[in-house]
């Protein structure tokens, strides 16, 4: 049985927002269940490693809670996020421009290195 969940979402847009949730609460469930749970933002998905970005959407529209608070609360749950580093170019990021809960930068060979040498299971979004 694999130790750790890689959740690499590339082909989530955060314009859509109904999408973003799943993914989250996924891995806070995943973390819960005492898995090792890695969140790669990389392609459009990056942008949500931003500021401000995640705070102004929401999964459901009238809902109080932001697609941020789910990142929060994974967060809490143990999950650590990662920017790929392609993503400070694309949306004219900096390191201090990432949000709290963003543990660093890593590049694509950080996601091949994990998948290939360790005991991962992936899911993509």
């Amino acid at each position: 049985m694999a130790d750790k969940l890689m959740i690499v979402m590339v082909n989530t847009d955060p314009k859509n927002a109904a999408e973003l949730g799943a993914p989250f609460f996924q891995a806070a469930v995943a973390a819960a269940m005492d898995y090792e749970v890695e969140v790669i933002l990389t392609a459009r998905a990056g942008e949500l490693a931003k500021k401000g970005v995640a705070e102004k959407l929401h999964v459901k529209e009238g809902s109080p809670k932001t697609v941020y608070d789910f990142i929060k609360d994974a967060h809490e749950a143990g999950v650590k996020f990662y920017c790929c580093s392609p993503n400070l170019d694309l949306f004219e990021m900096k390191e201090s421009d990432l949000i709290p809960e963003c543990s660093g930068i890593v590049g694509g060979a950080h996601l091949i290195e994990e998948i290939m040498e360790s005991d991962c299971k992936v899911l993509t979004y």
